[in-house]
């Protein structure tokens, strides 16, 4: 191609995407509601192509320009099976029906971008009972788009366990035969993905892709490699330790007695979860893992806990929360992206974004051979 492919990022955070995507592409468009997570990107990539504001109320003529791909990673909590359930009927999951109108006036005007990306958490699949995701792909095959997706956990390419669910939807008219296969195979093929396509209408089945990706070349680092050696968070005391033993469930104080009896580091993760006891009450428990990976990083909002690195050297155990950057090595960000100060801001630009070399694995293996496969046909017609 004689010029960079250009993208348009909506519910774009901190630019996650465009950390992955900026040397080979060129940002046509970038949106997002939330000032903080604006103020980041913008201190990360500057303002240019920035839209501040509701995806609802974005002018449509921005759109109506040649952009090769959409990316999407819209609010998830109405999806998620921590949630409560309410999906694309939710005021935060179901800002797709706005955004999706936005790209069915561009469609319309005669700029459907070649490619469109949307990526959610895995409960879209099950969310009342696959309805929410028959409607994402139907819209996109409203449109002319043929659809597929992929459930990829981040734990193939960093050290945290982050599954996620990537539609892609190709313009209909491409051909990319050579890039899918005829059935689900593969890492990312999971079963309950063949699950929901072979439960889906016959139109969707009709406009599937399975889209052949490899797994990543060499294995993701293991949870030790991204420790900070010189962290932003405290170490607790003797004391605090002692209370986190002491809300730890059988199993999790056994994970702690086989690392001490081992007699090596161990380094895990620990998060606070609220469990149900003999008695039917919920009490916090805090839940350990020595797997060499870190749990899902999440937003703090809503409940949901920060995660304790914890680590074991011999009978000398040390405790302390993640530490920012640590947050940002186990989403893949590169060494340079400045995270905010505040913590917690930290915090919600990663757990509200998307595993940068996860979405360079992708351009590598699908998007970019479908952009060259284009250009190729266009030089022999």
């Amino acid at each position: 191609m004689d010029h960079p492919p250009r993208y348009a990022e909506f519910f774009c955070g901190g630019g996650m995407v465009r950390a992955a995507l900026d040397a080979g592409w060129h940002c046509a468009l970038a949106n997002d509601i939330d000032a903080m997570k604006c103020r980041v990107y913008r201190d990360n990539w500057s303002s240019t192509g920035l839209v501040e504001g509701d995806v609802a109320a974005l002018d449509p003529d921005v759109l109506k320009q040649p952009i090769d791909l959409y990316w999407a990673s819209s609010p998830c909590q109405d999806f998620s099976l921590a949630g409560k359930g309410l999906g694309l009927g939710g005021t935060r999951s179901g800002v797709f029906n706005p955004w999706f109108e936005k790209v069915r006036v561009a469609a319309m005007a005669g700029f459907a971008p070649r490619l469109i990306a949307f990526e959610n958490v895995t409960g879209l699949l099950s969310r009342h009972a696959g309805k929410d995701l028959d409607h994402i792909l139907m819209s996109f095959i409203s449109l002319g788009y043929k659809v597929g997706a992929l459930e990829i956990d981040a734990c193939h390419f960093v050290p945290q366990s982050r599954p996620r669910l990537f539609v892609i939807a190709v313009r209909g008219e491409l051909n990319v035969a050579d890039l899918c296969q005829p059935q689900a195979d593969g890492v990312f093929c999971s079963t309950r993905l063949r699950r929901f396509h072979d439960g889906s209408s016959p139109l969707i089945r009709e406009n599937w892709l399975w889209f052949r990706l490899p797994p990543p070349a060499s294995s993701a680092e293991r949870l030790s490699t991204i420790l900070d050696a010189d962290p932003d968070t405290a170490w607790l005391s003797d004391e605090q330790i002692a209370r986190l033993l002491s809300m730890m469930s059988a199993p999790s104080l056994a994970r702690i007695a086989a690392a001490k009896a081992e007699g090596q580091t161990a380094v895990g993760t620990l998060y606070k979860r609220g469990r149900p006891d003999d008695a039917g009450r919920v009490r916090q428990r805090a839940e350990v893992r020595f797997d060499g990976v870190a749990g899902c990083l999440r937003t703090p909002a809503g409940g949901s806990s920060r995660q304790t690195i914890l680590i074991v050297r011999g009978d000398k155990i040390e405790a302390r929360l993640l530490s920012r950057r640590e947050v940002s090595r186990l989403m893949g960000l590169p060494a340079s992206y400045r995270m905010p100060e505040r913590y917690n801001d930290a915090y919600r630009i990663a757990g509200d974004g998307v595993v940068v070399p996860i979405v360079k694995h992708l351009d590598e293996h699908l998007f970019q051979p479908i952009l060259l496969k284009i250009a190729a046909e266009r030089a022999v017609a």
